[in-house]
C-alpha cells in the first residue's frame, strides 16, 4: 500500500514537472526586450497545452497551443523604451514568471576572440581603461548583457544556458569588451535600456558561423564530424558547428541588428573567397532571424605579424572585409589600423577595444537613431593621378579635412618592377596627399598600410583612420 502510494505521488510530480510551462535561458529575469515591436516569446509545455502569456504592459493576454512536438510561440507588441521594469507571466495552468525585464534596443554581437575578450582582458592581453571602467560601471546599469556559452554541435540546438547579468562593477568584468563599450555609447546617447547577447568564439572561421546547406554549396569543407576531426586539429576551426551551439539558440530573440568582429582565422585564403562568405553568412543570418534587412555593422582586423610583418595576406583579408562592406546592404565596417600600439605586433588582442566599440555606435547611431549630423565614416581612397615622380592621391570622407595635416606615415610606392618602397606623403587641402619616393623616378602605384603590421597616421576631421588601400592588383 505504501509502495502504491508513492508511486501514485511520483506520477503526479512527473505529469506537473511535465506540464509547467518551459523557457529558454534567453527569456530570464532582467532581460531585455527590444523596444516598440513585435518580440517573439516562446518555450516548451505538453503537446496540446494552452500556453496564456500576460504581459504587465497590456491588457492583452496572448494564447497559443502547443505542438505535437511541444513548442510554441507567440508575438507580443513591447511597450517604448524605458527603465520601468517589466514582467511577463507564462501560464498553463501553473504560472511562471519573468521579471525584471526592461525595453530598450537589443543587439547580437558574434565573432571570435576580438569579440570575446572580456573587459578584465586575458593574461597578458589586458583590455586599456578597465580598471576606470570597473569604478564608474554603476553609471550604465542600463546595458544588460547575456553572454552565450561556446558550444559547438553536430545539429542546431534550440537552447543554451545562459544568464541575463545587469553590468555592475561586479559583473563588467566578464563581458565582451568591444560589445559593452558599444553598449555604452549607444546607452549614454539614446538614455534608454541596451541589451546586448554575444555569441562569438575565439579562433572561429567564418565558416563557422554559415548553416550545413551554405557549407555544401560555398565551401569545399566537409560536414561529418570524423572528417572535420580529420582536417582541423582544434574545435575552433570547425565549419557550421558553432553557428549549430552557440548561434542558433539566439535565433528566436527579437533583435534591432548585429556587430562583428572576425577574420584573423580566414587570414590566407584565396582572393574572392572571404568577401563572398561575409555576403553569404549576412543574407543567412537576416534570413534566419527572420526581422527584414537588420543593421550589420564589424570590425577590419587589427595590425599583426602573424608570422611576418612584411607579408600582406593579412592586407588581402582586409581588402577582402572592405569588399564586402561596399557590398552588402545595410552595412558597415570600421577600421582598427591605428589602434595597435607598436609593441603589440604580437600581440592578436590589442588593449584599444573602447574606440573599436564606440565606432562602431557611431554607425549605429547615425544610421539607425537618427544622428544624422554625426561623422561616422573612415577616411577612404578616392583617385590617384601621377605626375612625373609625384602621386596625387583624392581621399573621400575627409569632411573638414586632415587631423592632424602635415606629413603623413604609412605609404609605400612602387615602379614597373613591382618592387615597394617607403615614400613621403604631405597632406593637402582637405582631402588631398602629395606621394614622392626617393628611389622610385617612376611611380606606378601606392599602397598604405597594405602589410600584415603597418601603421599609419591619416585620419579625417573627425579622428577616423584611412582604410589601408592599395591602387595595384598585384
Amino acid at each position: 500500500m505504501k509502495r502504491s502510494l508513492i508511486l501514485l505521488l511520483m506520477a503526479c510530480t512527473t505529469v506537473a514537472l511535465q506540464a509547467k510551462v518551459k523557457l529558454p535561458h534567453l527569456i530570464a529575469d532582467g532581460m531585455v526586450i527590444q523596444q516598440d515591436t513585435e518580440v517573439r516569446l516562446w518555450g516548451w509545455d505538453t503537446p496540446g497545452k494552452t500556453v496564456r502569456v500576460s504581459p504587465s504592459w497590456t491588457k492583452t493576454v496572448s494564447t497559443a497551443r502547443t505542438g505535437s512536438d511541444g513548442t510554441w510561440m507567440v508575438k507580443v507588441r513591447s511597450p517604448k523604451a524605458s527603465y520601468k521594469p517589466l514582467s511577463i507571466v507564462f501560464n498553463d495552468g501553473e504560472p511562471l514568471t519573468v521579471k525584471g525585464i526592461l525595453a530598450g534596443e537589443v543587439w547580437l554581437c558574434g565573432g571570435q576572440s576580438n569579440m570575446e575578450m572580456p573587459m578584465q582582458g586575458w593574461g597578458t592581453c589586458p583590455t586599456e581603461g578597465y580598471n576606470e571602467e570597473m569604478l564608474n560601471a554603476s553609471k550604465f546599469s542600463g546595458v544588460h548583457y547575456c553572454m552565450m556559452p561556446e558550444i559547438w554541435a553536430e545539429q542546431p540546438r534550440t537552447d543554451s544556458d545562459c544568464k541575463w547579468q545587469t553590468v555592475s562593477p561586479n559583473t563588467v568584468g566578464n563581458v565582451s569588451a568591444t560589445a559593452y563599450f558599444y553598449a555604452r555609447a549607444l546607452n549614454a546617447s539614446l538614455n534608454i535600456p541596451i541589451g546586448i547577447i554575444v555569441a562569438c568564439k575565439g579562433g572561429s572561421r567564418i565558416e563557422g558561423w554559415l548553416n550545413k546547406e551554405n557549407i555544401k554549396t560555398y565551401t569545399k569543407d566537409p560536414l561529418d564530424l570524423e572528417s572535420v576531426k580529420k582536417k582541423y586539429k582544434g574545435n575552433w576551426s570547425y565549419p557550421n558547428y558553432w553557428y549549430n551551439g552557440t548561434l542558433y539558440p539566439t535565433m528566436k530573440y527579437t533583435v534591432k541588428g548585429f556587430i562583428f568582429y572576425q577574420g584573423c582565422s580566414n587570414v590566407g585564403n584565396p582572393a574572392g573567397y572571404y568577401s563572398k562568405l561575409m555576403n553569404v553568412m549576412v543574407d543567412q543570418w537576416r534570413t534566419e532571424f527572420g526581422l527584414g534587412n537588420l543593421p550589420f555593422y564589424f570590425v577590419e582586423i587589427a595590425p599583426h605579424s602573424y608570422g611576418n610583418v612584411n607579408n600582406d595576406n593579412a592586407a588581402r583579408l582586409r581588402e577582402e572585409q572592405f569588399k564586402a562592406s561596399k557590398e552588402i546592404s545595410n552595412c558597415g565596417e570600421i577600421s582598427t589600423v591605428d589602434l595597435v600600439y607598436p609593441w603589440e605586433v604580437q600581440n592578436i588582442h590589442p588593449a584599444q577595444k573602447r574606440q573599436v566599440g564606440e565606432r562602431l555606435a557611431l554607425k549605429a547611431l547615425k544610421n539607425q537613431y537618427g544622428f544624422s549630423n554625426l561623422r561616422a565614416d573612415g577616411a577612404e581612397y578616392g583617385s590617384m593621378r601621377i605626375s612625373n615622380d609625384t602621386c596625387f592621391v583624392s581621399l573621400k570622407n575627409m569632411y573638414m579635412g586632415f587631423y592632424p595635416t602635415g606629413e603623413q606615415t604609412g605609404f609605400e610606392v612602387a615602379g614597373a618592377d613591382k618592387v615597394f618602397h617607403q615614400a613621403k606623403a604631405v597632406s593637402s587641402g582637405t582631402d588631398k596627399l602629395i606621394i614622392t619616393c626617393p628611389e622610385v623616378k617612376a611611380p606606378v602605384a601606392v599602397r598604405y598600410c597594405f602589410r600584415n603590421f603597418k601603421l599609419g597616421s591619416v585620419h579625417n576631421s573627425a579622428g577616423l583612420p584611412l582604410f589601408p588601400f592599395r591602387t595595384d592588383n598585384w
